[in-house]
């Protein structure tokens, strides 16, 4: 069975995709952008979207086992640090961080999770 989420987000229906995915025992969050004057509170928002979003599915922060993070400029990254090891706490994901364009230059930050549903 799959389960798509869907959070309303203005990109999902322009681009034709949901935020999350649970398939096969996995939760597959998409790319998620948060709103905020800069990357630190748009970390924080991407991070509570996601959260819900995994919430809906049926699990949470602590089974995220993948996670990759999309920054315009890699030097931003390092301030966002302390929000993501509170985010994930004794749970640490595997993690890449790639510096590229995002959809908008206002957004600094875009996180992609995969999760496990708890067994």
């Amino acid at each position: 069975m799959i389960k798509r989420i869907h959070s309303g987000g203005e990109f999902e229906a322009k681009i034709g995709y949901c935020r999350a995915v649970v398939a096969g025992g996995m939760v597959h969050v998409a790319g998620t952008v948060g709103q905020g004057a800069g990357v630190t509170e748009q970390c924080a928002a991407a991070l509570e979207t996601i959260r819900n979003a995994l919430v809906e599915a049926g699990t949470d922060m602590a089974h995220v086992v993948r996670v990759v993070y999309y920054l315009p400029d890699r030097a931003e990254f390092e301030p966002c640090w302390p929000i993501l090891a509170d985010a994930f706490g004794d749970h640490p994901p595997a993690a890449t961080m790639i510096e590229c364009g995002l959809i908008d230059p206002k957004y600094r930050i875009e996180i992609e999770v995969t999760a496990q549903l708890p067994q």
